[in-house]
């Protein structure tokens, strides 16, 4: 088969692969029909990961099933489905909660080197009855794949933030995740959503769907809007210093910060005394990708919440190298790429 691997920071090419086997009695192999560049996979081809051998990059999903193992029994080989971007065993308690951060064995995210790349034709996934779900009626091929990471995130990310009806919101970073916080902010009550970001077309994009454009930094935008008092929430698809010290500055005391922007791997310097004397609330997450299902397929199916305009681009698989050097540039033409095997 063929995969898109990286063998050092900057350089993604299009490997020939064995097909994988079956991961088990409970897994399945997916027939990838189409798959997403994340801002997160940029951390490997920036080089803020270390990459020891060659990894098979992408943890974004849909396809077909094509190969069960004797134990699966919520699809069958036939079965369009998403395949959700974080794993869990799928038989523990935690993963009883359908929160694969929570899976006793510890969650693993696909494409990081520990499970297959879903930027592939082919991808073994194992814990299938956890991880798949049939992509339902009125769903569409863009809904489907945001919903197996970054409209997930956003959701959770602006759930977690606290948002008053009526309140005002900071989402830090107008890439996919942010978009997709953004309208989530909007859809559960905030009255204004400022959308910090330094590329003018990101936030010209941002403003047909809502939201009030900024430039960085959020602080002097939050203030200006707040009357020096601070927004109620922020919420940082962005995860660098810079964007979380610049978070905890703009959020009003008593407000919540919302981190879902994936962080480098060196320590951040908190600022513990500012944020106890302000009783600010700080919280991270990856995903909870399957329990947010329940709560999106029918706000998608109605038109309750639409996604339209995340995706940007679409490009065949063998043009994986020209596609991450696209998304890389962080332009405002290229937000998220659709990639098809």
């Amino acid at each position: 088969m063929r995969s898109v691997v990286i063998d050092a920071p900057g350089s993604v090419r299009v490997d020939t692969r064995p097909d994988p086997e079956l991961p088990g009695a409970d897994g399945a192999v997916v027939q990838v029909t189409a798959t997403a560049i994340c801002g997160s996979d940029l951390h490997f081809y920036e080089g803020d990961y270390p990459i020891a051998e060659p990894v098979a990059l992408g943890h974004e999903a849909i396809g077909v099933v094509v190969e069960t193992g004797r134990q699966v029994r919520s699809v069958r080989p036939g079965d369009r489905v998403m395949v959700s971007s974080v794993a869990g065993c799928g038989h523990c308690a935690g993963c009883g909660t359908r929160d694969p951060i929570r899976c006793h064995s510890g969650p693993q995210i696909f494409g990081s080197g520990l499970l297959g790349g879903a930027q592939s034709e082919l991808l073994a996934v194992p814990g299938a009855d956890f991880q798949l779900a049939a992509i339902p009626d009125g769903i569409c091929d863009a809904e489907a794949l945001l919903l197996t990471d970054n409209l997930a995130t956003g959701w959770t990310a602006a759930l977690r933030a606290d948002i008053p009806v009526g309140g005002t919101v900071a989402v830090i970073g107008l890439g996919a995740v942010g978009l997709c916080a953004a309208r989530s902010a909007l859809f559960l009550g905030a009255a204004t959503v400022l959308g910090i970001d330094p590329v003018r077309r990101r936030r010209e994009r941002a403003a047909l769907m809502g939201v009030t454009p900024a430039e960085p930094p959020t602080t002097a935008a939050a203030m200006e809007l707040s009357d020096g008092r601070g927004v109620d929430a922020v919420i940082d698809a962005v995860g660098s210093d810079t964007t979380m010290a610049d978070a905890l500055n703009a959020v009003r005391p008593g407000g919540t910060v919302s981190v879902v922007g994936v962080h480098d791997l060196q320590p951040f310097p908190f600022p513990a005394l500012p944020a106890l004397l302000r009783s600010i609330t700080l919280r991270m997450t990856t995903a909870p990708v399957q329990q947010t299902w329940p709560q999106l397929v029918p706000l998608l199916q109605s038109g309750r919440l639409s996604v339209d305009g995340i995706f940007t681009t679409e490009m065949a698989l063998d043009d994986a190298a020209e596609a991450y050097r696209a998304v890389a540039a962080r332009s405002g033409d290229v937000v998220k790429v659709l990639l098809t095997p």
